[in-house]
């Protein structure tokens, strides 16, 4: 990237500080709205009036809301995300340690559903009304009305309870198995990287139903739009003047229409993966994965601030950083695209 671009880059990440300023104020202020005292549930049921107050007291959530986000904002400006009550851990590493599994589960159900949905979206646009294009519109029926949780069970329930070819839902790998050795977190990688087949091929076991049940969710807005937006490429005047000029079918159809098809597509793509990473607790509660999603659930049920309010702000910070990626994208697919706009 060129001197402009880096100050464009910048500019960008500055006017984010804004956006996460407010996250962490939302977050501070939802978490004290919910139901229930952290300090008597960790108490436990039959713990007296004074000890609950102690452990109020040594939380400080007996101090005015205030004084409690200052002290949350002195503690983010020095990196400290809080503890976990829950597991005793900091909530930074905590979220670091869990953030592959949910980024490897994403990662793999997006490029299903792109293998599928990109596919089938230009086939439909491409014939209009043939059962291709009927089949889109089923696809795209299944994925906005079937919950994703159901999805999950129903998976499970057939293919490893029925039938028996999927692997119990018991997490990212076999338990008789030890973790490939850590290189970057994504099992199926560092598996690969260590030369372990059979901790790839568990991990890879353990992926298909969650990973297929995600991808099911998500084919339905990318197919969508790909159809829509190939439609309208295939009905402009630069696509008639390329068939005009005895350019084969191919040709036309990759290096002209899908092209010029790919910006609205990849927003899609972006916003799809920036919901996958924070709306995946669902699938991982049902296969128990242990991804960023289930921790947060965990925390919420348990009245945990720390973690909630730090899974809020790292789905910010992704969220931010996601559109800053497609952005740059928008240039390489289409150089006259500018990001200083």
């Amino acid at each position: 990237m060129n001197a402009s671009m880096w100050r464009a880059v910048a500019r960008r990440i500055a006017s984010a500080v804004p956006t996460f300023a407010g996250v962490v104020v939302i977050a501070f202020v939802l978490t004290r709205l919910l139901p229930g005292d952290p300090a008597a549930y960790f108490a436990g049921h039959s713990a007296s009036v004074e000890a609950i107050e102690q452990i109020r007291s040594k939380l400080g959530l007996d101090q005015p809301l205030p004084v409690q986000f200052g002290r949350y904002v002195a503690d983010l400006a020095q990196g400290n995300w809080g503890d976990s009550l829950s597991t005793g851990q900091p909530v930074l590493r905590e979220l670091v340690e869990r953030l592959p599994a949910s980024l490897e589960l994403s990662l793999v159900a997006l490029l299903l559903s792109m293998c599928v949905s990109v596919p089938l979206g230009v086939l439909a646009a491409t014939r209009p009304g043939s059962l291709t294009d009927q089949a889109c519109r089923v696809v795209i029926t299944a994925g906005v009305s079937l919950p994703v949780f159901f999805t999950g069970l129903l998976f499970a329930y057939v293919f490893y309870y029925l039938l028996g070819w999927a692997p119990a839902p018991i997490g990212r790998l076999d338990p008789f198995l030890s973790p490939p050795a850590h290189v970057t977190g994504l099992y199926l990688v560092d598996a690969a990287i260590a030369g372990d087949g059979a901790a790839w091929r568990s991990a890879a076991a353990q992926m298909v139903l969650p990973a297929c049940s995600m991808a099911l969710f998500v084919m339905a807005p990318i197919a969508r739009m790909t159809r829509a937006a190939m439609l309208g490429v295939l009905t402009s005047e630069f696509v008639r003047t390329a068939r005009a000029m005895g350019l084969s079918r191919g040709t036309v159809l990759v290096r002209y229409a899908l092209r010029n098809a790919l910006l609205p597509v990849l927003t899609t793509i972006g916003m799809v993966f920036s919901f996958m990473l924070g709306a995946n607790v669902l699938v991982e509660k049902v296969f128990s994965w242990p991804g960023i999603g289930s921790f947060a659930l965990e925390a919420l049920i348990a009245n945990d601030y720390a973690p909630v309010q730090g899974f809020v702000l790292a789905m910010a910070m992704a969220y931010v950083l996601l559109n800053l990626v497609i952005d740059l994208l928008y240039v390489v697919i289409d150089p006259r695209i500018s990001i200083e706009g």
